[in-house]
């Protein structure tokens, strides 16, 4: 089933400027379907550096696997990324294992590098046997049209049921120089990333050493995608992966204390959260981009895990998607999520409009206030649970008839 566009597809989209040291182009593998661009081949040159976060899940795709073990195999060296969409190559077997070192094996020597330097990932339908012909068909003549860009092609090669690509830009000047940070991200079901998001790929021309890379994007994840929940299901496939081409004119940057550090993980963050919320705002059959703050909890994991069990909540959804002020579903949310919590310091606001407080309606609640706010496309919901100084943000959207035809579907 074709998704409609959602309601909060962007007009247009930035223009990503070149990475320097990267190159990459897109192919029609007919992995799942024709005519449609399914695989993203793209190569690096020498010296660059990649760290990665991947699914938690206890069942992941043979690519996560294999990408988790290069990042050892390799020393934090990258010269190559194979990405396909319309088969996530999980749940396979050997199969599927066998797909994995066939695919980084034509993917090096298209590349000219070894395997070990080779990434890979998968997006789509689990279960089924994914083809490694299909890439070695393809990677030769991918491999010779291989440019600085464009990145929304590339985007827009990774999506399954995405209705719009994903793109964002940063620059940053280190020491003078201009540092580009650039990113695509896919995803719009099954979204609840526990170290990424369903795939994610960032890159800059930043010369920063594997280890720093790494701490960079772990924290990154995990104010960003760690935050966003559309159906509360974690990918088997959930990978978010940082090349550093060094190609800027700045010294290399080594340690995690090097100052120079701090605007460009600011700029990095800053893109990480905007790739996140444009997942949200693709949520399969989504209306509403919705936001939820619990403040007043005894530590910030506390207040995370309380926004979570809201933001993850069928009935709290599907008031939001049937535009109902029903704060009572919150309070459920909030009394199931096994956290610290007091019925009566309890406060609830949906948008500006405070509903309930002390553990009760609010004396001055309107009905007609919080019916205006909920027709509102974003919504913010906030809880002040009264105990602490923990406070934690998360996003989602609403669930609606379409998310249900769009995944009853999903493998025909």
């Amino acid at each position: 089933m074709m998704a409609h566009l959602s309601p909060f597809a962007p007009t247009t989209f930035p223009e990503l400027p070149p990475i320097d040291g990267m190159r990459f182009a897109t192919a029609e593998a007919g992995i799942k379907y024709k005519n449609r661009t399914d695989v993203l081949f793209a190569v690096f040159d020498p010296g660059t550096t990649v760290a990665g976060v991947f699914t938690r899940s206890k069942c992941p795709s043979a690519p996560v696997e294999w990408c988790r073990e290069q990042l050892i195999a390799g020393g934090g060296r990258a010269r190559a990324l194979l990405v396909n969409s319309g088969n996530a190559n999980a749940f396979t077997g050997l199969k599927g294992r066998e797909t994995v070192r066939l695919s980084a094996e034509a993917a090096a020597k298209a590349a000219g590098c070894a395997p070990s330097e080779v990434f890979l990932a998968s997006t789509g339908v689990i279960g089924e046997p994914l083809d490694p012909q299909k890439f070695a068909a393809v990677l030769g003549d991918t491999a010779a049209r291989v440019a600085p860009g464009p990145w929304l092609d590339a985007a827009r090669a990774i999506m399954t049921t995405d209705t719009f690509p994903k793109v964002a830009t940063r620059t940053v000047k280190i020491e003078g120089v201009p540092v580009t940070i650039n990113g695509m991200a896919k995803g719009a079901g099954m979204i609840a990333p526990d170290m990424a998001t369903m795939l994610s790929f960032i890159a800059t021309d930043a010369p920063i050493a594997a280890p720093v890379l790494q701490g960079l994007i772990s924290k990154g994840a995990d104010k960003s995608f760690n935050c966003v929940t559309i159906d509360s299901d974690t990918s088997t496939s959930d990978t978010l992966i940082l090349f550093a081409t060094g190609k800027a004119a700045i010294a290399p940057i080594e340690s995690p204390t090097d100052r120079r550090l701090g605007a460009f993980r600011r700029a990095l963050e800053s893109l990480l959260i905007d790739l996140a919320h444009q997942v949200g705002k693709d949520g399969e059959g989504l209306t509403k981009f919705v936001s939820i703050t619990v403040e007043g909890a005894t530590s910030p994991r506390s207040a995370k895990k309380i926004a979570l069990s809201i933001a993850n909540s069928p009935l709290v959804k599907t008031a939001i998607a049937g535009e109902d002020a029903n704060w009572g579903r919150v309070v459920m949310a909030v009394g199931k999520a096994g956290e610290p919590a007091e019925r009566d310091r309890l406060a609830i606001w949906f948008g500006d409009v405070r509903v309930a407080v002390a553990g009760a309606r609010d004396p001055d609640y309107s009905e007609a206030a919080a019916s205006a706010a909920m027709k509102q496309a974003e919504i913010a919901v906030k809880v002040d649970l009264g105990l602490g100084r923990g406070k934690a943000t998360v996003w989602t959207c609403d669930l609606t008839k379409e998310y249900v035809a769009i995944n009853g579907d999903y493998r025909s």
